[in-house]
């Protein structure tokens, strides 16, 4: 299958399937994915993360409980094939950012650096302009909600609501946070609640 033909069984998958990983993982042990540009959806496999925040281990097992978190909430988003694609891209950064500082692994940056990868893979297979730019802002912002209630410095309200709709982000946060192991349901309401939180004040600057 050429990479185009891999573009269509994915967009397939992530729009049609309710439990996407499943085919994605399926994909993955037939080699389907072993061409340019879908093999670094499959090196994410390769990156660990810090087991405190994710306790479901490699990326490429957060970025599978994201999609099938985002397959449940996507007849929500304003355009399904952007929001899907965002959830399967975006850690795409953590490929190039992820480090062990200090005994901690970390992914600084990985929001910025994971627009590009996004942009420069649906640029490698032909996607329109609009669709590339939709994904990767949505790919650049999904940490803003986390900047936001963390009160950290990378909050960056004034360009994200100039490139994105904030509803989206949230949406796509919301997806993220709840993509993780362990999550109890107490857990689940309070994650619910900071992405409310986040959605309460960008409707307040921006109105």
């Amino acid at each position: 299958m050429t990479s185009i033909d891999n573009y269509y069984k994915i967009n397939e998958i992530l729009l049609e399937i309710k439990i996407p990983s499943k085919e994605i993982i399926r994909l993955i042990k037939e080699g389907k994915l072993d061409e340019q540009p879908f093999d670094l959806i499959k090196k994410l496999s390769e990156i660990d993360q810090n087991r405190k925040y994710h306790p479901e281990g490699n990326v490429l097992n957060h970025v599978l409980l994201v999609v099938d978190e985002a397959a449940k909430n996507k007849n929500h988003s304003k355009n399904k094939e952007v929001f899907m694609w965002a959830a399967l891209l975006h850690d795409m950064g953590k490929l190039t950012t992820t480090k062990l500082r200090k005994g901690r692994l970390t992914s600084y940056n990985h929001d910025v650096e994971g627009e590009k990868i996004a942009y420069d893979i649906l640029d490698k297979l032909g996607k329109d302009e609009d669709f590339k730019v939709k994904v990767s802002k949505l790919v650049r912002y999904h940490m803003q909600p986390l900047f936001f209630d963390k009160n950290l410095p990378f909050f960056d309200p004034s360009n994200m609501l100039k490139e994105c709709d904030y509803e989206e982000v949230a949406l796509l946060s919301k997806c993220d946070r709840l993509g993780r192991g362990e999550l109890n349901e107490s857990k689940i309401k309070e994650e619910c609640d900071r992405i409310e939180n986040f959605k309460n004040y960008c409707k307040k600057v921006s109105d």
